[in-house]
C-alpha cells in the first residue's frame, strides 16, 4: 500500500475525533422516528415559506412559460403542505414547522439573483437556476423522508411522501425544459 493510500484509509486518532465530535443539543433526536418527525417539521416550514415566495418569483419572470410553471407549482406546493399535514396526522403528531436553515439560504440566494439581474431573460435564467436548486433540495429531502417512513413501517406516510417526491422531480424537469428550449436561448442573445 502506498503511503498516500495509507493516510486515506487510516482511522482518525482519538485526539482528532474528540476535536470533531459535536455535542448534541438537549432536544436532539435519539432514534430514527424522532429524527424523521424533526425532518418533517423542517420541510413543512420550507414548503410554507415557498408558498409565500413563489408569487414573487412569478411576478419577476418575464417568460410566460416560466411564470405559468411557477404559479402552477404554487398550487402543487399548497397541496404538498396539506399532504404533509396528513403525514403528521398519520404519525399522531401536530403539524408544526421548524425553521429550515437550508431553505432560508436557498431563498436568500434566489432573492440575491433577483437583485443582481435586470428584468428579462437573464433574470428568468436566474429564477430557474434558483428554483432548480430548491427542487433538488426538496428531491433529496422527500427521498430521504420516504425511505425513513418505509424503514419505520409507516407505509401510508411513505406513499404520500413518494407522491410529493414525484411532483418535485416533475417540476425540476419542467424547469429544465423551459431553460433549455426558451429562456437560456433568449438570455444568450
Amino acid at each position: 500500500m502506498k503511503n498516500s493510500e495509507k493516510n486515506i484509509e487510516s482511522k482518525p486518532s482519538a485526539k482528532d475525533n474528540k476535536n470533531n465530535t459535536v455535542t448534541p443539543s438537549s432536544n436532539a433526536a435519539t432514534d430514527l422516528r424522532n429524527f424523521f418527525i424533526d425532518s418533517l417539521k423542517d420541510i413543512y416550514w420550507a414548503e410554507n415559506a415557498l408558498v409565500d415566495t413563489l408569487p414573487k418569483m412569478a411576478e419577476n419572470a418575464t417568460s410566460a412559460s416560466l411564470a405559468s410553471a411557477i404559479l402552477e407549482h404554487l398550487t402543487i406546493t399548497k397541496n404538498q403542505v396539506t399532504r404533509l399535514e396528513k403525514v403528521f396526522d398519520i404519525l399522531g403528531e401536530k403539524a408544526e414547522g421548524k425553521k429550515c436553515e437550508a431553505m432560508v439560504g436557498l431563498l436568500k440566494e434566489g432573492n440575491s439573483i433577483l437583485e443582481e439581474t435586470e428584468l428579462g431573460p437573464v433574470r428568468d435564467a436566474g429564477i430557474i437556476a434558483a428554483s432548480q436548486k430548491i427542487e433538488h433540495y426538496e428531491i433529496a429531502t422527500y427521498g430521504t423522508l420516504s425511505a425513513f417512513a418505509k424503514t419505520l413501517g409507516e407505509n401510508d406516510a411513505a406513499k404520500l411522501l413518494t407522491q410529493t417526491l414525484a411532483e418535485e422531480k416533475e417540476a425540476d424537469c419542467l424547469l429544465n425544459n423551459i431553460a433549455l428550449n426558451i429562456v437560456n436561448i433568449e438570455a444568450a442573445e
